[in-house]
């Protein structure tokens, strides 16, 4: 099965209510158990094209899996045991940024910035509905630009 990650707009946001981040968030990410091994966590990073997987254990969210953590923990200056001995627990984030669906973007993206994250879990009880992660913003900036159109040249002159 094939999964194209875009985010995915809910609704048409109303022009005076603020975009939340459950309008913009890829829904239903690829997860990982926290105790499955760290290759396959890696493996399925590679074979979807995500750099974030949220941990669950039990189907409940426990943290975070970037990209950035599996390359650190497979350095073998660490000194850390063998890839084949990790698990994803050993090397996942316990503190993950996580955020009902109804968070303003705005306030999201400025977390995100101030605490230079990746990635923030959006959740519901405890269990994952979505993620939105900085390729996404960066996405959505694009369109944004795009839409916006350009201000006339005549616009700057005085």
């Amino acid at each position: 099965r094939t999964r194209v990650r875009r985010p995915v707009r809910t609704r048409e946001p109303a022009m005076t209510a603020p975009l939340t981040v459950g309008d913009v968030m890829t829904r239903g990410p690829w997860v990982v158990d926290d105790d499955a091994p760290l290759r396959q966590a890696r493996s399925r990073m590679v074979e979807h094209e995500v750099h974030h997987l949220p941990v669950v254990r039990r189907g409940a969210l426990v943290g975070v899996l970037s990209d950035r953590d599996v390359k650190r923990a497979l350095d073998p200056d660490l000194g850390l045991p063998p890839k084949e001995e990790l698990f994803v627990r050993d090397v996942c984030v316990f503190d993950a940024y996580t955020v009902p669906p109804s968070e303003p973007l705005e306030e999201v993206l400025r977390m995100m910035a101030t605490r230079h994250i990746g990635s923030a879990l959006v959740t519901d009880e405890g269990h994952v509905l979505g993620i939105f992660t900085a390729s996404d913003a960066c996405r959505i900036f694009a369109d944004f630009l795009r839409t916006a159109g350009r201000p006339s040249a005549n616009a700057h002159s005085s």
